[in-house]
C-alpha cells in the first residue's frame, strides 16, 4: 500500500466530508457540533500557536485533560507543527506528570482544568523547558497558566508558508507521536509511533468493516493508543463522528446520547454494566425473569452456534424481539456493529452473559508497541475467549517459550532516549516480543493465555499462568476483582474484591444479614458461602492451580488507590506491597 501521513488523512477526510460532523460534544447542557472544515481549521490554529511559541520539530507537547476537541486539536496541532504530542493520564500524580513533561521535552503543555494546571505549576521547577501552561475548560487561577483562545490567538500572525514547511519536511517513517506505557513498575517508557505506524493501522483496521458514517463515543483515556486510534485516527480515515463523553461517569448517559456503531469498553467497563444488568434482573417480576432466562438460554445457544456457523435456534428471532432488542436500545448499543473488548483479558463468564443477551464482545488484543491493535475479532470471524485472527497485512507468531510475537508494519519506531530497551523489544529480524504467552489454533484464532513476566513460580517449581485463575474466580457472583498470589510459596492464594451492585443480592440467597462490601468482608456466613464457590472454580483447574485460601478486601482496587494503571490493569508489585500484612496471612500456619 502507499503510506500517508496524519495530515494528509485529514486533508483527505476534510475533502471529502468537509461540511459533515466529525465532532461531537456538550457544553453548559447542550451538544455542539464541529464539522471537519472547522475541526482542521482548529488544528491548523493551534499549530501555527506552537510554532509562534518557539516550539521546535520532535519536541514534545504534554496533554493532561479529559476527553475533549480541544484534545484533538493539541495533539493533531503538535503534529502539523512538526513536535510529537505526549499524553499524561489526568490520574498522573504532580510528579508523575512532571516527569512524563520533562522526558519528552515540551515547551508547550495543554491542560484541561485549574487542578491539572496546578500540578504542573506546582512542579515546574523540576521542568526547565517548559514555558507556557494552556487550559482549554475554565477560567485559569494562576498566572502561570494561559486560556486556550488566548494561546491561539498568539498564532494569528503565524505565514502560511511557515507551517507548510513543516508539514512538507515531515516523511511517513518519521515518529509523529509519544505513548508512554501505563508504567506497571517504574517509570513509563516513551513509545515513538510513526506517521506509517498509525496510518497503516488505521487503514487495517477499516478493511475489517469501519465505514464512512459511523458514529463513536469516546471516554476512556486518550493518553492510550487503543482511544487515540478509534477517537482520532479511524474517524479521521473513513469520515466518522466522534461523541465526547462528558466523563467517564456519564459514559452510559453519552451511549444512549449517541447511539455508537461501535465501542471499546475495557472489561471492567462490561463488568459493570452486566452487575447492573444482573442486579435489575433480580428484582423483575417473576414472569420477566423467566422470560429473560428462557432468552438467555437461546442467545447462548445462538451465539454458539452462529461462531460454528450452524444456523441459530428456532426461536433466537423471538428472543431477539422480546430482550435482547429492548436491552441494546435500553443501553444505547442497537446500531453497534462492533462492540469491543480489550485492554485486559475478558472473564468468560461476562463474554457469555453478553452473548446470552444476543450482544457478542469481540476481544481485541494489542498494545502500545504496535500501534493498539495486533489481532482483532469481527463479525465475519470471531470465537467467544480468543482475541480474533492477526491483522491483515501483519505477522504474528508463536516463539518456542510461548511468547507472542509480532512483525509488520504497525511495530513501533523505538523508546523515546532508551535504546537498550528498543533493543530488548525488537529483535534483529524485526520481531516485537510482546511479554505475552498465547497460542495459535489450526483456524489462525489467537488466544492470550498470560503474561509472561507475571508467571508464578510455586515453591514446588510449577508455573502459573495467574491470570487464567483469576478469570475464572471473577466469575463468581459478587466477586469483582481477583489477584492470585503465590509465587515461591507452597500453595496460591487470592486476594478479591466484591462488587457493590451485587454483594446484597447474592448475600441475601446466602442466607447472609449483610447488605453492603464492608459487612459481606466480615461475615462468616457469607464468606462460607464465598468459599464453596472458590471450590468449584478449584474443580476446574489443575491441582497446581488451585487457591487454597483467600481474603475479602473491604474495598475495590482503584486507580486512585495505586493498584490499578490508568487502564485498569493490576498493579501487581503495588498490590503485593500495600497488602503486605494480608498476603503474609494467607500464608500463617
Amino acid at each position: 500500500m502507499s503510506y500517508v501521513t496524519v495530515m494528509h488523512t485529514l486533508e483527505a477526510a476534510v475533502a471529502r466530508a468537509g461540511d459533515k460532523v466529525a465532532l461531537r460534544s456538550k457544553r453548559d447542557g447542550r451538544l455542539v457540533d464541529v464539522t471537519w472544515k472547522e475541526y482542521e481549521a482548529n488544528v491548523r490554529a493551534v499549530a501555527k500557536a506552537l510554532i509562534a511559541a518557539g516550539v521546535q520539530p520532535h519536541e514534545g507537547v504534554a496533554i493532561v485533560g479529559f476527553n475533549a476537541p480541544e484534545w484533538l486539536y493539541a495533539d493533531l496541532g503538535a503534529i502539523w507543527a512538526g513536535a510529537i504530542p505526549a499524553g499524561v493520564y489526568t490520574t498522573s500524580s504532580a510528579e508523575q506528570a512532571a516527569y512524563i513533561v520533562r522526558h519528552c521535552d515540551a515547551r508547550v503543555a495543554f491542560v484541561d482544568t485549574a487542578e491539572q494546571a496546578d500540578k504542573l505549576v506546582s512542579a515546574k521547577s523540576s521542568m526547565p523547558k517548559l514555558e507556557r501552561i494552556v487550559q482549554w475548560s475554565g477560567k485559569p487561577t494562576s498566572s502561570e497558566v494561559t486560556s486556550f483562545e488566548d494561546f491561539v490567538a498568539t498564532g494569528k500572525d503565524v505565514d502560511e508558508r511557515a507551517l507548510a514547511a513543516r508539514m512538507d519536511a515531515q516523511k511517513v517513517e518519521d515518529a509523529c507521536t509519544l505513548i508512554y506505557t501505563s508504567g506497571t513498575t517504574g517509570n513509563p517508557k516513551g513509545v515513538l509511533l510513526s506517521h506509517k505506524n498509525i496510518t497503516w493501522t488505521a487503514k487495517a483496521a477499516e478493511t475489517h468493516g469501519f465505514r464512512e458514517g459511523d458514529v463513536a463515543v469516546s471516554y476512556l483515556p486518550l493518553s492510550h493508543i487503543a482511544e487515540q486510534m478509534l477517537t482520532i485516527h479511524v474517524p479521521m480515515l473513513v469520515g466518522g463522528l466522534v461523541h465526547f463523553a462528558e466523563s467517564l461517569e456519564k459514559m452510559p448517559e453519552a451511549l444512549v446520547e449517541a447511539h455508537p456503531t461501535y465501542f471499546l469498553g475495557v472489561p471492567r467497563v462490561w463488568e459493570k454494566m452486566q452487575a447492573k444488568m444482573e442486579a435489575a434482573m433480580v428484582s423483575a417480576p417473576p414472569l420477566r425473569r423467566r422470560i429473560a432466562a428462557w432468552a438467555r438460554s437461546v442467545g447462548l445457544r445462538g451465539g454458539y452456534a452462529e461462531q460454528r456457523g450452524e444456523p441459530k435456534p428456532m426461536l433466537w428471532g423471538l428472543a431477539n424481539k422480546l430482550v435482547f432488542t429492548k436491552v441494546r436500545a435500553r443501553i444505547g448499543l442497537d446500531r453497534c456493529r462492533f462492540p469491543l473488548t480489550g485492554a485486559a483479558p475478558t472473564s468468560k463468564d461476562t463474554l457469555e452473559f453478553f452473548l446470552s443477551l444476543g450482544l457478542p464482545l469481540y476481544e481485541v488484543y494489542g498494545m502500545s508497541e504496535c500501534t493498539g491493535p495486533a489481532t482483532q475479532s469481527i463479525p465475519a470471524a470471531w470465537r467467544t475467549g480468543s482475541v480474533g485472527k492477526v491483522l491483515t497485512g501483519a505477522e504474528l507468531r508463536i516463539a518456542d517459550d510461548g511468547e507472542i510475537l509480532l512483525r509488520g508494519d504497525h511495530v513501533f519506531v523505538g523508546y523515546l532516549k532508551d535504546e537498550a530497551a528498543t533493543r530488548e523489544a525488537i529483535d534483529a529480524d524485526g520481531w516485537l516480543h510482546s511479554g505475552d504467552v498465547g497460542e495459535i489454533d489450526a483456524d489462525g484464532y489467537v488466544r492470550v493465555t498470560d503474561r509472561k513476566k507475571e508467571i508464578l513460580i510455586t515453591a514446588g517449581g510449577e508455573n502459573v499462568a495467574p491470570q487464567l485463575v483469576e478469570s475464572l474466580l471473577k466469575s463468581i457472583p459478587a466477586v469483582a476483582q481477583a489477584v492470585v498470589v503465590g509465587d515461591r510459596q507452597k500453595y496460591l492464594a487470592a486476594l478479591l474484591t466484591l462488587d457493590p451492585e451485587r454483594v446484597a443480592s447474592e448475600a441475601a440467597a446466602a442466607g447472609s444479614s449483610a447488605r453492603d462490601v464492608r459487612a459481606a468482608a466480615t461475615c462468616e456466613t457469607f464468606r462460607a458461602h464465598i468459599e464453596r464457590r472458590v471450590h468449584e472454580v478449584n474443580e476446574r483447574l489443575a491441582r497446581v492451580q488451585a487457591v487454597k485460601r483467600f481474603t475479602i478486601l473491604p474495598g475495590e482496587l482503584t486507580v486512585d488507590g495505586g493498584e490499578l494503571t490508568p487502564t485498569l490493569k493490576l498493579r501487581r508489585k503495588v498490590i503485593a506491597q500495600k497488602y503486605a500484612e494480608q498476603i503474609a496471612a494467607l500464608y500463617a500456619t
